[in-house]
């Protein structure tokens, strides 16, 4: 389960942990009220149906409750999870699937609706990212919007902890070996080129 905190790093926090919406059962839903439906109407129609009426209509009802069954597994087993430092996608309830993206890599952010959608509070989210995964789509989140705003919202923090740490250095260092633990850190990829360039001019700007 990725909200396990034996996952998280240190000083990581979970803000969201969110499993799919329920418009995630509704094509089982639809198929077994269907197959009810029918075979009331059958039963209704016909005093005593033949035997392979009986055997079809109990067979059609034995497998939408096993496809409702492996759906709600599905469901089960399918995280999207936001943290203080990165966004986490796990899912599979044989084969297991997952991607992680820092929130530092993120960089653009979308969400969409149909009419339907925005009256159930179901959407799917689009992320951009700098990382290896590019564009990711991930389809029946719950209120997209505001999932949005959240994921910008622990952005924004994540930058500023980050700069944070930048700022405080190590005590007593000079300005040289600043510069030098500021190029650590963008070897180690916390830090882009620009963000190393612009704390590097403003270190300098000091002297």
């Amino acid at each position: 389960m990725p909200s396990s905190t034996t996952l998280l790093n240190d000083g990581e926090e979970i803000v969201l942990d969110l499993r799919p919406h329920w418009v995630f059962f509704l094509n089982g839903m639809l198929a077994l009220f269907v197959v009810i439906v029918l075979g009331v109407m059958v039963l209704a129609w016909i005093d005593q149906p033949p035997d392979i009426v009986d055997w079809t209509l109990g067979l059609a009802v034995l497998a939408c409750l096993g496809w409702f069954g492996w759906t709600y597994a599905r469901w089960a087993t399918t995280h999207f999870v936001v943290t203080s430092d990165r966004l986490i996608y796990r899912h599979g309830v044989l084969a297991k699937r997952g991607i992680e993206i820092p929130l530092e890599r993120i960089n653009t952010i979308f969400f969409s609706q149909s009419i339907f959608e925005r009256v159930v509070g179901s959407g799917s989210l689009v992320i951009e990212s700098a990382s290896e995964t590019g564009r990711q789509q991930f389809s029946h989140v719950m209120r997209p919007s505001q999932i949005q705003h959240e994921i910008y919202r622990q952005m924004e923090g994540n930058e500023n902890r980050k700069f944070d740490r930048i700022g405080g250095g190590t005590p007593g260092a000079s300005i040289p070996e600043q510069i030098a633990q500021l190029d650590g850190l963008r070897q180690q990829g916390i830090l882009s080129q620009d963000e190393f360039a612009q704390k590097k001019q403003e270190l300098l700007d000091k002297m």
